[in-house]
C-alpha cells in the first residue's frame, strides 16, 4: 500500500497536522474582535490596522496574566502565611503553590521552624533587699502564626517586657547569694515557666523553648567584697573535700587496724586459756606426786624455783655461814670475760 499522497493523513486515517499557533491567536482575536476578517486586508494606506475590540482583548488577556502572578505564591517547607480578606482573617497556609486575591487578601509570610533569640540586661533587688545586674536570654519560636499576627501589636516586644516581668518576679524570690551562685539553674527554669504563662495569657504565638542566665554581677560598690566571700566559699569547699579525701582513706586503714587487734586479742585469750588449762593438768599431776612423796616433791619444787630465778639474775649474793660478809658474784661480768676470751 503507498502511503504517499494520502491527503495528509498516516496509515491508520488520522490528519497528521500539528496544531496551528498562529491560528489559534487568529481565533482568539475572531473572539474578541466580533469575527472581523477585514484586519487582513489593505486599507487605502496599505498597512495592517488592529481594530480597537482586539486591542482590548489583548490587553485583558495580558492584565489576566499579570494579576494571576499577583495571586499566586510560593512558600518553603519552612514558612507558613496568614491571609486577610478584606481585613478579616481568611485562611493559614503552608509549603507550596497557594492563591490569593490580589488587591483584596493580605499575606504575612513567616518561617515558622526557625529559632529565634535575644538578650538583655537589668537591674534587679533580690529577697534580702540587695541590688544585682542580670543579663538574660531567651530562645523561641513561633508557634501560632495567626496568634502572632492578629493578637498582638508587636509579638517581640511584648516577649521582652513579659521577660523582664518573670525575671524580676523571680529574683524578688531569692538572695543575692542564690541569685549570684547556686540559685541561677533554678532561676532560669521559673522564668521560663512563668515567661510562657504571660505569652500564653495574652495569645502571642510564641513558644519559649530555653531561658538561660548568662551573668549574674553584684553592684560595682561591692563586688570586691563578694570576690572574697566567693573565694572563702570556694576555700571552705576544698578543705571539705580534702577532709572527706582523707576520711575514705583513713576510716578503712583504721578499720583493718582494729580488725587486727581483735584477733590478736582472740589469739592471746586463747593462749593463756590453754596455758591455764595446762597449768591446772600439770597441778593435778603434780599434787598425785605430792601424795605419794611429799618431800621429794617439795625438794625438787624448790629446785625447779631457784633455778628459774636464778637463770634469769645476772648478779647472785651469797650470805657466807658464820660470817659477816656477803659474797657478790658479778656472773655478768663472768660471762663476758669468758665471752671474751673464747673469741681471741
Amino acid at each position: 500500500m503507498n502511503w504517499d499522497n494520502q491527503n495528509n493523513k498516516d496509515p491508520w486515517g488520522n490528519n497528521n497536522d500539528a496544531p496551528d499557533f498562529d491560528e489559534l491567536i487568529k481565533k482568539f482575536s475572531a473572539f474578541f474582535g466580533g469575527g472581523n476578517s477585514q484586519s487582513n486586508g489593505s486599507s487605502s494606506g496599505g498597512g495592517f490596522k488592529m481594530p480597537m475590540r482586539n486591542m482590548f482583548g489583548y490587553g485583558f488577556f495580558a492584565l489576566a496574566v499579570i494579576y494571576a502572578s499577583l495571586s499566586v505564591y510560593q512558600l518553603d517547607s519552612s514558612e507558613q502565611a496568614v491571609v486577610l480578606r478584606f481585613g478579616k482573617y481568611y485562611e493559614t497556609t503552608d509549603e507550596g503553590l497557594n492563591f490569593m486575591l490580589a488587591g483584596i487578601d493580605e499575606r504575612y509570610v513567616e518561617n515558622v521552624t526557625l529559632t529565634r533569640r535575644y538578650s538583655q540586661s537589668a537591674n534587679m533587688l533580690t529577697k534580702d533587699e540587695n541590688i544585682v545586674d542580670v543579663t538574660v536570654s531567651a530562645q523561641y519560636r513561633i508557634a501560632n502564626l495567626k496568634d502572632f499576627v492578629l493578637n498582638v501589636k508587636d509579638p517581640e516586644s511584648s516577649l521582652r517586657q513579659a521577660t523582664e516581668s518573670a525575671l524580676r518576679h523571680v529574683v524578688g524570690d531569692n538572695t543575692l547569694d542564690q541569685t549570684l551562685t547556686v540559685g541561677r539553674q533554678d532561676i532560669a527554669m521559673r522564668v521560663a515557666e512563668r515567661l510562657q504563662n504571660y505569652l500564653d495569657i495574652y495569645k502571642t504565638g510564641l513558644n519559649v523553648q530555653q531561658v538561660n542566665i548568662e551573668k549574674t554581677d553584684p553592684p560595682a560598690a561591692v563586688k570586691d567584697a563578694f570576690d572574697d566571700v566567693v573565694a572563702a566559699r570556694e576555700d571552705k569547699e576544698r578543705l571539705q573535700n580534702e577532709a572527706e579525701r582523707y576520711a575514705l582513706s583513713i576510716v578503712p586503714e583504721a578499720r583493718g587496724q582494729a580488725q587486727a587487734r581483735i584477733q590478736d586479742a582472740e589469739g592471746y585469750k586463747k593462749q593463756v586459756v590453754a596455758n591455764a588449762e595446762g597449768e591446772v593438768v600439770r597441778f593435778d599431776k603434780l599434787l598425785e606426786e605430792y601424795r605419794k612423796a611429799p618431800e621429794v616433791t617439795r625438794d625438787r619444787l624448790y629446785i625447779d624455783a631457784m633455778q628459774s630465778v636464778l637463770s634469769n639474775s645476772t648478779k647472785i649474793m651469797i650470805d657466807v655461814e658464820g660470817g659477816n660478809n656477803l659474797l657478790y658474784l658479778p656472773l655478768d661480768k663472768i660471762m663476758e670475760q669468758n665471752k671474751k676470751e673464747e673469741e681471741e
